[in-house]
Order: C-alpha cells, then sequence, then structure tokens
C-alpha cells in the first residue's frame, strides 16, 4: 500500500493505494472525505469595523501586512494582492484601527471580496 497526499483545487485529499495483483481485475474504492481548510481570520460577528475595505481586482494575497488591533492611517498597506503578475497594495482608506483582517496569504479572491474593516 502506498500513501499520497493530493490536492484538487485547493482540496486536500489523503489517499490511500494498494498495487493489484497482474491477473487481478482492479478494485475502485471509496474516496476519503476531503481535509478542511484552515478558516480567514474573520472577526467574531459583530466585531466587524464601520469601514470596509475590499479587493479592487481578482488576484491571488501575497501578503498580509497588518494584523487586528494594528494603528493605520489613510494610505497604510493592508494586504498585497498579485494580479497579472504584478503586485498591488492595497491600503486602509482611513485612519483607525484594523477590526478585521478577512483574507489568508495564499487565498484568491476576487473584485468585491472583503479584505479587512478598520474602526475609524
Amino acid at each position: 500500500m502506498k500513501r499520497y497526499n493530493i490536492t484538487v483545487n485547493g482540496t486536500a485529499y489523503d489517499v490511500t493505494v494498494e498495487e493489484a495483483d497482474a491477473g487481478a481485475a482492479p478494485v475502485q474504492a471509496a474516496a476519503p472525505a476531503p481535509k478542511k481548510a484552515a478558516a480567514p481570520k474573520a472577526a467574531p460577528a459583530g466585531a466587524q469595523g464601520n469601514v470596509k475595505i475590499e479587493a479592487p481586482m481578482p488576484g491571488t494575497v501575497m501578503d498580509v501586512k497588518l494584523k487586528v488591533g494594528d494603528k493605520v492611517t489613510n494610505g497604510t498597506p493592508i494586504v498585497i494582492i498579485e494580479a497579472m503578475k504584478m503586485e498591488n497594495e492595497i491600503p486602509a482608506t482611513c485612519d483607525g484601527t484594523i477590526a478585521s483582517i478577512n483574507v489568508n496569504k495564499g487565498d484568491s479572491v476576487n473584485t468585491g471580496t472583503l479584505i479587512a474593516t478598520i474602526n475609524a
């Protein structure tokens, strides 16, 4: 028996494969349940800030620069999104405190995806 970890469309599967005898008919095994992906660092309900920062374009989160509780000023980079092989800083749009970070490094985002919230 051999064990493999296989990722399909971002979902990880732990697969065990048996080697069949040369004359034996193949046997189809049931697929194991997928492992759950890590949840984003979202704030608990009611802890969201009053200013929402959304992704202006689709891409991949390359870095999260701040954490919940950090003080920001207008223009402070919150995350870096790679889109079309260019790194784009997504800045705070006001002065305040980070109330939630709703994405993780490596996440794919679409236009309008909530990145973070700020208490202004």
